[in-house]
């Protein structure tokens, strides 16, 4: 029927819907009223098509058409207060009211992510290999590489939500039922109290730990450090870099060996306090280049670390094959 006032047509598609609603909502109440899991056959049989029909796919899920999924929007949620570190949560939602979580990481912007969103609209988060394919060029490593691998979570927690598994179901299945854990550690200047934080990890039932020991527990001993980050003289003061954001080898840090027994001294009463029954890994040793980075590694060898992680970035491997070749430690 076509209508030629205009007015009068939206009347009357406002009430088809209202009738629509309706009709719903009165299914709605019929179960309701009758206890859908106890309705009888006979009670069955004289409802309506819509009804019985309704009735019979009760636990269909409605949100799991993935071939009509699509990506509708994408909000940060950010966990503060007493966290050590800020960190964004990527919520990715589609059309079918199904949200993926991924995590942009501790202390990075939710601007990593943020700015991705243009390229994901509209699109369907199951294609998550392509999707990846468009992102990847925005991403790093480290901090700058939070948004793109956030994304990424969020969009494999969309897909494995669609088809009802886990998404290690997606990726090949699972090798194992339970997978243990180490325990990082709080820092302290002195040893003895680091010592005692550790402990207090085994006493509450880790049976791995890592320490985060450094430069920056000997940056303000004198005579420790050349080319100290905190020096008088900071050789970075009329830079427009800084220490953090130079890599490894072009700080120009060295230890001395005053500064590679304080080091070896926090080693030491770790090791006297946890002993040797229980690995432990080191990480966050300090920006610096392969010399001190082997120097560590050999100073370390008495002390049986499990690893020294990330002496200096990763990419670079065959400085790392230097290392690794240097020393007995891992």
């Amino acid at each position: 029927m076509i209508y030629k006032n205009k007015k009068l047509q939206k009347i009357f598609e406002s009430t088809v819907k209202e009738e629509k609603e309706q009709q719903t909502k009165n299914r709605r109440s019929f179960f309701k009223k009758a206890g859908l899991g106890g309705l009888s056959l006979a009670g069955l049989g004289m409802a309506s098509i819509q009804d019985q029909v309704a009735y019979a796919t009760q636990n269909v899920s409605r949100n799991s058409s993935p071939s009509e999924l699509k990506i509708t929007d994408m909000r940060i949620a950010e966990i503060g207060g007493d966290v050590v570190f800020r960190t964004p949560i990527v919520r990715i939602y589609t059309n079918q009211g199904i949200i993926g979580h991924g995590d942009v990481r501790d202390g990075a912007a939710k601007e990593y992510a943020l700015f991705l969103k243009s390229r994901l609209l509209g699109e369907n988060p199951c294609n998550v290999e392509r999707l990846f394919g468009i992102i990847k060029q925005f991403g790093h490593h480290g901090r700058q590489g939070g948004g793109v691998s956030g994304v990424e979570m969020a969009l494999w927690d969309v897909v494995g939500k669609a088809y009802g598994v886990p998404v290690y179901q997606l990726l090949g299945g699972k090798y194992r039922d339970k997978v243990r854990v180490y325990c990082d550690t709080t820092v302290s200047k002195d040893a003895n109290e680091y010592a005692n934080r550790m402990q207090a990890r085994i006493d509450q039932g880790y049976t791995a730990l890592k320490m985060d020991i450094g430069i920056n527990l000997i940056k303000d001993i004198p005579g420790a450090l050349i080319n100290s980050p905190d020096a008088k003289y900071n050789p970075y003061q009329h830079d427009y870099a800084n220490y953090n954001t130079t890599k490894h080898p072009f700080t120009r840090v060295q230890i001395t060996e005053k500064g590679m027994d304080k080091l070896m001294e926090y080693l030491d009463v770790m090791r006297s306090k946890i002993g040797y029954d229980i690995p432990m890994g080191t990480d966050h040793w300090g920006h610096f280049g392969v010399n001190e980075a082997i120097k560590i590694a050999r100073a370390s060898e008495p002390y049986n670390l499990a690893y020294i992680e990330d002496i200096i970035p990763w990419q670079m491997d065959e400085q790392w094959k230097e290392i690794t070749m240097s020393s007995t430690t891992p």
